[in-house]
């Protein structure tokens, strides 16, 4: 098991019944929150536009080390950097397939600039919830 605290840089929109679950980690200096930050901030209205109920993006703030693995080794950070545990809530994952496909079309997510993370570390995965309280 691995467990840590993070502390929500984005929390966008009303949530509710969660049918599908996208998940994140993702490993960025902390010269770059602010660039995250603002990354996270521009993309979040475009997953709620098409489909999303519910997008948090969390800076790392409480990572202990695992006696096996952790946030901090399945990312593997460098130089002081942070783990961001972020997430995308849809109502289903037939919501999601088609809001992502649009997502990726949208003009606004054509040309990001800077990415301020390391793509090859981030970790992203679909989930359905088992237990949504």
């Amino acid at each position: 098991m691995i467990f840590a605290g993070f502390d929500p840089l984005v929390d966008e929109g009303p949530g509710g019944t969660t049918g599908y679950v996208d998940g994140f980690l993702i490993p960025v200096a902390p010269d770059q929150k602010d660039a995250f930050f603002d990354l996270a901030r521009r993309a979040a209205p475009v997953f709620l536009e098409h489909g999303a109920t519910r997008v948090v993006e969390a800076w790392g703030d409480d990572l202990p080390d695992g006696k096996v693995t952790d946030f901090n080794r399945a990312t593997k950070v460098t130089d002081g950097e942070k783990v961001v545990f972020a997430w995308i809530e849809w109502p289903s994952k037939e919501v999601r397939d088609a809001g992502q496909a649009k997502v990726m079309a949208d003009a606004r997510m054509q040309d990001p600039g800077t990415v301020p993370f390391d793509g090859k570390r981030m970790i992203f995965g679909g989930f359905l919830p088992i237990l949504d309280q």
